[in-house]
This record gives C-alpha cells, sequence and structure tokens, in this order.
C-alpha cells in the first residue's frame, strides 16, 4: 500500500517491495495474524509492515478452488483420484444402461440382464462392482464378453463398449 508504505519508508519502497515478492506467503500471513506485524530488516533498517501496508490477496493453486467472503475461506480439493475416476466410471456405466432401459420401452420396475463386450478394462470395472450396479439398474447379472436384447455402442470416458439389456 503506498500511500501507508510511502510516509513511513520512502526510499525502501522497491526494497520492501522486492523482499515481499520473495517471501513465503504462507509464513508472512502466519506472522501478520499472530502478532499483527510482518519484521524484517532491510538495508540495516527494521521494517514493520500490519495488514493495513500490505495489499493481501489469495492465490489459486492448481488442484485446488477457493471462496472468500469476509474471513471465511472455503478450499476445496479438486484433483481425481483413482478411486474418483472409479466412482465417476461405474456412475457413467449406470447412466448409460437407465438410458439403454428407458430406449428399450423397459417399464420400471422391469428386472434385467446387462451384458458388456468388446473392452476389458470396462468388464473388470463391471465384475469388480456387479453388486452396486445391479442394485442400482435392477439387474439379476452382468454377462461380460457377449451382447444379446437391446445393444448399443457407447464411449464411456474415453473407453467404447458395447452394452445390452434385456428384459427377463
Amino acid at each position: 500500500q503506498m500511500r501507508t508504505l510511502g510516509p513511513k519508508y520512502g526510499k525502501l519502497l522497491n526494497g520492501i517491495r522486492a523482499y515481499l515478492a520473495q517471501v513465503d506467503g504462507n509464513a508472512a500471513m502466519d506472522a501478520l495474524n499472530e502478532s499483527g506485524e510482518l519484521t524484517f530488516e532491510l538495508d540495516g533498517q527494521s521494517v514493520a509492515l500490519t495488514k493495513d501496508d500490505v495489499l493481501i490477496d489469495a492465490a489459486q493453486v492448481a488442484g485446488f478452488v477457493s471462496e472468500s467472503e469476509k474471513e471465511l475461506t472455503v478450499v476445496l480439493d479438486t484433483n481425481l483420484t483413482p478411486e474418483l475416476l472409479k466412482e465417476g466410471m461405474i456412475r457413467e456405466v449406470v447412466s448409460k444402461v437407465q438410458t439403454m432401459r428407458k430406449e428399450a420401452g423397459f417399464e420400471v420396475m422391469d428386472h434385467i440382464l446387462v451384458y458388456q463386450a468388446d473392452n476389458e478394462a470396462i468388464a473388470a470395472l463391471l465384475t469388480e462392482n456387479a453388486a452396486e450396479i445391479c442394485s442400482e439398474v435392477l439387474a439379476e447379472r452382468i454377462v461380460t464378453g457377449q451382447t444379446a436384447g437391446y445393444v448399443k455402442e457407447w464411449n464411456i470416458n474415453g473407453e467404447k463398449t458395447m452394452l445390452g439389456v434385456e428384459k427377463l
């Protein structure tokens, strides 16, 4: 803040600016919050900056999103873990099967068989999560390696596969 620092430190302004550009922002904020000032030596002079002397701005870090209002800041980690990616794939498969149920004219309570072919990664996902997927789509079981009933090709998060649904 030039209006507060100018009268106090005039000729040291460029040095203060250089110091603040290289200082660890989190450590500086911690010092300001704990003692009310950030102190350091510059050209043999002691410099003490308060919150009124500096412009404080939150920076966005890759993989995180933050929002601030007054004294509160909320930060969300947006990094995709293998578990989140797997859950997303499961949700996509369920969505595709539900779409196929509707397109095939099945009733909401009809029990079905789900078929899948032409993609080993999707087959493994279906096999590992069969109970969850079957529960969501009212399937009695999932058959991999073949298709039957109403069949459609899908691209599920970059993985091409054939899915089929058949009413029991």
